[in-house]
């Protein structure tokens, strides 16, 4: 692959984050649509899905992480974000092997974050040992993350 191309491609997708963290939806999309066509990435596929969730497209925005997935499977951050979309749409089930597939992808920061999100999905589902045995794995490798330190201290006293 051209690395110039490769270059321009991220240069477009950082341009898109601008967009997105200013909550500029449609110009983040527009960004990532245009970092898609010079060169796909998992990353621009996986922006893009996200600015759809922002936008209320969650089947949209799976879609995208299935094809970022489809560029670099060892990229964590999409099945983590399907995890997450399905739990939105109350198809927790389902997110659970998402969210389990996140946990062991090679690449991928924030690693605690498909932790958190199977604590929540666990603790919705009424099994809090294992809601409190993921948001202790969350600690273990974030240890300062308040809403894991929340829902730790809230899982623990309503067992208590």
């Amino acid at each position: 692959m051209n690395q110039a191309l490769i270059q321009r491609a991220l240069e477009l997708w950082r341009e898109g984050l601008e967009h997105h963290s200013i909550r500029d939806l449609e110009g983040a999309v527009r960004l990532y649509t245009k970092s898609i066509e010079v060169c796909p990435t998992a990353e621009a596929y996986t922006f893009r899905g996200w600015a759809y969730q922002g936008m209320g497209r969650l089947d949209d925005a799976i879609a995208e992480c299935k094809r970022a997935i489809e560029v670099d499977p060892s990229y964590g951050n999409p099945y983590n974000d399907i995890g997450a979309y399905l739990m939105a749409k109350g198809e927790l089930d389902e997110a659970v092997e998402w969210l389990e597939r996140a946990k062991s992808a090679p690449r991928y920061e924030p690693r605690h974050f498909p932790h958190m999100n199977l604590g929540r999905l666990y603790a919705a589902k009424g099994m809090l040992a294992r809601a409190i045995e993921e948001f202790e794995q969350a600690l273990a490798i974030e240890p300062e993350e308040p809403t894991c330190l929340e829902m730790l201290s809230r899982l623990r006293a309503y067992l208590n």
